[in-house]
């Protein structure tokens, strides 16, 4: 797997895949999704900012029950990925695939939002968005103490 961190601009044509677009299987013509990284507070802020949005829409999200949260999003993201404080992997056919015909139940499944339950994949860019709202507000609170 490889990770990428760059300070390369991120914009929808700079990102590979398409916004909100959908992982697949090599099988069926499509990849395997890259997954973005964070610390559990910080996704799960985010997580509430997505599903809270109404024109916006959160992908399947994975909880590994302890640090951190990764957010399934298009083939191709890692490329341009830059965002302080989280990674985005490239998976190689290697990750999350949502082209199963049983998508895992939520239960014991480390699935926040599972298959189904979610779009495809959440677009690069809105979950840019929702991050950097979810530090601004994890920083505010923390400064209230």
């Amino acid at each position: 797997m490889e990770t990428h961190q760059s300070n390369v601009p991120r914009t929808p044509t700079t990102v590979g895949g398409a916004p909100g677009g959908t992982c697949g299987t090599p099988t069926s013509g499509g990849a395997a999704c890259d997954v973005v990284t964070v610390p559990a507070r910080q996704g799960l802020e985010a997580v509430d900012i997505l599903r809270r949005a109404a024109a916006e829409a959160v992908g399947p999200v994975l909880h590994d029950g302890g640090g951190t949260l990764g957010f399934l999003v298009p083939p191709g993201t890692a490329a341009a990925w830059d965002l302080p404080g989280s990674t985005c992997t490239e998976t190689d056919g290697r990750g999350p695939v949502l082209a199963v015909p049983e998508p895992p139940a939520a239960a014991d499944s480390g699935w926040l939002l599972p298959p189904g339950d979610a779009d495809p994949a959440t677009d690069p860019a809105v979950l840019r968005a929702a991050l950097g709202e979810a530090a601004r507000l994890i920083e505010a609170a923390d400064s209230c103490r």
